[in-house]
């Protein structure tokens, strides 16, 4: 894998998250008043990680799960819940701290591996699901694919991740970000066409045994985002 791009992007990723945007984060993933924009962001965002969700299997028992960019730990506490092992891992250690101050009384810490670092860290083992929201957004297709086929390598059953779509009213939410606080704004996003990244996936041959299966988009204000699974055939 060819990912000098993507430890660059990265490296951007890192910064952001840790140390630009961690109380905004932080503040974004609790149920602390927000702005009417911030507030449509976490709606799309609670949406879509029930329909990441939705695409596990309802009882997680004996499964191991990636979950890749954890963030302030919300899905991996619900697949948890379904009995799995889960591995999260952020690049932002502050997140991953938060995370691990915000679990619930009902989860057995055991239950839930925290790190912080790179989701390609092959020491972290191998796993039945990877899911991965909205940590591939900031990444080129190329780079999409390439995380994807790392993770292929060490995953039994399924893949569920989210790209940005390339839409015309996308790009316009994107145009009027640029208004907010720079310190605030994120890395920019990378839209993707999906009839590309389908393209990109079904010509990897090193994909060959997985299926591109359901997708879902979700669009909530200045938050759109597409689901994307990918089973072992």
């Amino acid at each position: 894998m060819d990912n000098s791009s993507y430890r660059q992007r990265r490296s951007k990723l890192e910064e952001y998250f840790d140390r630009t945007a961690a109380q905004t984060w932080a503040r974004l993933t609790s149920d602390a008043p927000v702005s009417r924009v911030r507030a449509t962001v976490r709606a799309g965002r609670d949406r879509m990680r029930q329909t990441l969700l939705d695409y596990l299997p309802a009882d997680l028992s004996g499964r191991r799960l990636l979950d890749a960019g954890c963030g302030t730990g919300a899905l991996a506490v619900e697949a948890a819940r379904r009995g799995a092992q889960v591995v999260a891992i952020d690049l932002s250690p502050t997140l991953v701290d938060l995370a691990r101050e915000r679990l619930p009384d009902d989860i057995d810490p055991a239950t839930i591996e925290f790190h912080s670092g790179d989701m390609l860290d092959p020491n972290l083992g191998h796993f039945d699901h990877v899911v991965a929201m909205d940590s591939l957004i900031h990444y080129h297709a190329a780079d999409i694919v390439r995380v994807l086929v790392a993770l292929a390598e060490r995953t039994q059953l399924s893949m569920v991740f989210t790209f940005a779509p390339r839409t015309p009213a996308l790009t316009l939410m994107h145009t009027v970000g640029k208004l907010f606080p720079r310190s605030d704004r994120a890395p920019a996003i990378e839209p993707v066409a999906e009839h590309t990244l389908r393209r990109l996936l079904s010509a990897e041959r090193s994909l060959d045994g997985w299926s591109i299966d359901r997708t879902q988009r979700i669009s909530s204000g200045f938050y759109t985002s597409q689901a994307l699974e990918l089973i072992r055939l």
